[in-house]
């Protein structure tokens, strides 16, 4: 049963590249959680369904890290890595979705490493205390709202540690302690860095209310690439 896992002809993500989902929804994750314990067991059908969840997050993941162009390669490797390894994984759906996305981050930093790439810009000196909440829910809504591929450059230009933060936490939909295990950072680091990231890309859209859609307020100029 084991081996119809790992040889399993990947299908199509069911999410549309065109919208770009925040966190999963906390009602989904019992779908989820049966989906895991029937693939763990050889079950075709449950890792479909893990796949279609999980791979746009963790591709939009990839682009920013190594681009476009590299990121189906980036997940690709993971998948297979996934496939072969999940027989012996252990944990919950959220355990699930940080190792998937820690493949993942590996790959990336993998194909970094190969093409010399580095961050570009420190984290911001901004004092963490002078941050207000208000401006991350900004970020974060505007991100749901806009297209994925002008929410990735806007992500794209933040410095690496704050994009990494953002992502894992806004788009994969892992907790702060989760993203800091991929990342190998305190949590707390890594939630100062996805609040900073918040608050840099807050300042780049603009609501408005007369037509009920955000658009930037100016064109991102990606920095780590």
């Amino acid at each position: 049963m084991r081996a119809s896992v790992q040889t399993v002809a990947v299908p199509e993500p069911r999410t549309s590249t065109e919208e770009l989902d925040g966190a999963p929804a906390r009602g989904a994750n019992d779908d989820l959680t049966a989906a895991l314990q029937a693939a763990r067991s050889g079950d075709e059908a449950g890792f479909v369904v893990l796949y279609r969840d999980f791979q746009p997050r963790l591709l939009r993941y990839a682009t920013v890290l190594v681009g476009r162009d590299g990121a189906e390669d980036v997940t690709a490797e993971a998948w297979l890595h996934i496939c072969r390894d999940l027989h012996r994984f252990t944990g919950d759906i959220d355990r699930f979705r940080g190792w998937t996305a820690t493949i993942v981050h590996h790959r990336a930093m993998d194909v970094c490493r190969v093409h010399a790439r580095r961050p570009t810009a420190p984290l911001a000196p901004d004092d963490e205390r002078e941050e207000r909440a208000g401006l991350s829910d900004t970020a974060a809504s505007a991100l749901d709202a806009l297209s994925t591929d002008r929410a990735l450059d806007l992500i794209a230009t933040l410095p690496r540690e704050q994009a990494q933060a953002v992502l894992l936490r806004a788009v994969v939909g892992l907790d702060s302690r989760a993203a800091a295990e991929v990342l190998g950072k305190r949590a707390g680091a890594v939630r100062v860095a996805a609040h900073r990231g918040l608050k840099r890309l807050a300042q780049q859209v603009h609501y408005h209310p007369e037509e009920g859609r955000w658009t930037l307020v100016r064109p991102p100029t990606t920095t780590q690439r």
